[in-house]
């Protein structure tokens, strides 16, 4: 039987960086959530190795050896010594290279079906490890949870995850690259994240993420591509929403709303304003 893992987009509440590393890479301090809205990953074991990609952003992705789904599966293969071939299919909804984690999720999906399907634990410290090794962002994805994420993604402490969120999701179609983001960046020693309270309400997390927390990427990210400026002038108007800000290194920003209701009305009104951009209403917990 084919097994199927969904591949769910990551959103950067907040990211602050509070520092750079000797070996280059820069300390974070995050505040993650997943939505709905990803991309699906299937294994069906067959009688050879091949990915399939398919889905509305599929044009923007290749399926050669650099794909993270496949440099996962190299990645198992050499820890589990298993070589079964394996037909897999990437559903690919989300934008590239977008600020939400995309390639990661899709790498997570891959090793948590494979887990699945070789009977090993996700939280295998071999498996934790070949996530690290794949992108700074596939551990959190792998955990799939809400939560506040230290290091350079390693450190997740899950939140309580009991908060609904209404998201809308909005990407220009503008390429960011997170080098570029990182090497604009004009302070490197920001100050962490304050303590987290309890959340009653959407309005309450939006209140205090608007106070309290930033995304110090968004500045140098908002100077390489204007286009995330028009995007988060254009979510700020919308009706119902609490915060609007960018995610990642960008370029997609979302809106924060009491429910995925209100994200849904405020989305087509947004889509219908601005036909080109890629326009994701979804939910999320916190």
């Amino acid at each position: 039987m084919p097994v199927v893992e969904e591949a769910r987009a990551k959103v950067n509440l907040a990211l602050h960086v509070v520092g750079r590393r000797p070996d280059g890479y820069h300390d974070l301090d995050m505040l993650v959530a997943f939505a709905g809205a990803g991309d699906t990953v299937t294994l069906t074991p067959g009688d050879a190795d091949r990915l399939v990609i398919d889905g509305p952003m599929a044009g923007d992705l290749r399926a050669d050896g650099d794909n993270l789904v496949l440099r996962a599966l190299r990645g198992f293969r050499e820890l589990d010594g298993r070589a079964d071939p394996l037909a897999i299919g990437l559903v690919k909804r989300l934008p590239v290279a977008s600020g939400i984690g995309g390639g990661s999720a899709d790498a997570a999906a891959t090793l948590r079906g494979l887990c699945r399907l070789y009977g090993r634990s996700t939280a295998d410290p071999a498996v934790t490890a070949l996530a690290l090794s794949l992108g700074a962002d596939v551990p959190m994805c792998l955990d799939g949870r809400p939560a506040r994420v230290a290091g350079i993604g390693e450190r997740i402490a899950p939140t309580a995850g009991k908060l609904a969120l209404g998201l809308l999701l909005v990407n220009p179609r503008v390429g960011v690259a997170t080098p570029a983001v990182f090497r604009a960046l004009g302070r490197r020693d920001n100050p962490p994240l304050p303590a987290l309270p309890a959340f009653g309400t959407p309005a309450d997390l939006a209140a205090f993420l608007a106070a309290e927390t930033r995304n110090d990427l968004e500045p140098p990210a908002k100077a390489i591509a204007p286009a995330i400026a028009d995007v988060l002038a254009a979510l700020a108007g919308l009706p119902g929403v609490r915060l609007a800000r960018m995610s990642g290194s960008g370029a997609t920003c979302f809106g924060l709303f009491d429910g995925e209701a209100d994200a849904r009305m405020a989305g087509a009104r947004l889509a219908a304003d601005h036909p080109g951009w890629w326009v994701e209403p979804t939910e999320a917990r916190f």
